[in-house]
């Protein structure tokens, strides 16, 4: 289309120019002029092409620009989802392992423990340890009312605990603080019935006895005393109890 076009152009100017001096010329002075205006006509030409030329190259370089310019916002705007992608990816992995971590943790204090107890290894879980931990802070805060409830829970929840023997000697404590001679000889036989051989069992025995002498049951007393130094001889509390009995 556009050779087209300048080949029409050319032609064109070319009849004008030989019609306008046709008539003014004779034949060489008209063949001089056909000729020096062919020549102008192509010089014309070759400008007018080499500037159309220019044109559409300009053209196409601005085409080509625009297009290397949208391009290029469009790799920017893809980076930038880029980077948020991989922020949320970095946030998402920290989050992840953050929480792994915590859950480790939490299954790691929910695991039973090893712990020594009377001079013995005993497995201990977690909710064990801070139930008899909490039990016993009250009593040692001097609130003997609210240690004999927890103790006494704590021996309902976890009978088979190896802080249950110390629970129920404790309990009986508590009662005996609070001046309740009653429940603490009670709490103290449950530590000789069932716990025998903890090492709480000789000194049970020996608060027995001590509730039953304020109770002003000195006989009960003395047998308790007596049964303390032949059943666990070679204790701490038989050798109070020998005592006892030695001045009796």
């Amino acid at each position: 289309m556009m050779k087209f076009a300048k080949t029409a152009l050319a032609l064109a100017f070319a009849g004008l120019s030989l019609h306008a001096t046709a008539g003014v010329f004779d034949d060489d002075e008209a063949r001089r002029a056909i000729l020096d205006l062919r020549a102008k006509v192509e010089a014309l030409s070759k400008d007018i092409n080499a500037r159309l030329d220019t044109k559409a190259e300009k053209s196409v370089t601005l085409d080509m620009l625009n297009q290397h310019e949208q391009t290029m916002q469009e790799i920017a705007r893809l980076r930038g989802q880029l980077e948020v992608l991989e922020n949320e990816i970095t946030i998402a992995t920290k989050r992840q392992k953050d929480f792994y971590a915590d859950l480790d943790a939490r299954l790691r204090k929910l695991e039973p423990r090893e712990v020594e107890i009377d001079g013995k290894t005993a497995s201990v879980d977690q909710g064990e340890q801070n139930a008899y931990d909490a039990a016993m802070q009250q009593f040692k805060e001097g609130n003997y009312e609210a240690a004999a409830s927890s103790l006494q829970a704590f021996v309902r929840k976890y009978p088979g605990s190896a802080y249950a023997a110390g629970a129920q000697y404790w309990l009986g404590n508590a009662y005996y603080a609070q001046r309740d001679c009653k429940n603490a000889i009670l709490a103290q036989q449950q530590v000789i019935k069932n716990y025998p051989d903890s090492p709480k069992a000789p000194d049970a025995m020996l608060n027995i006895a001590s509730c039953q002498t304020e109770l002003k049951a000195v006989n009960n007393a003395k047998k308790t005393l007596q049964d303390l130094v032949k059943n666990y001889p070679n204790t701490t509390a038989a050798r109070t109890a020998k005592e006892r009995l030695g001045s009796k």
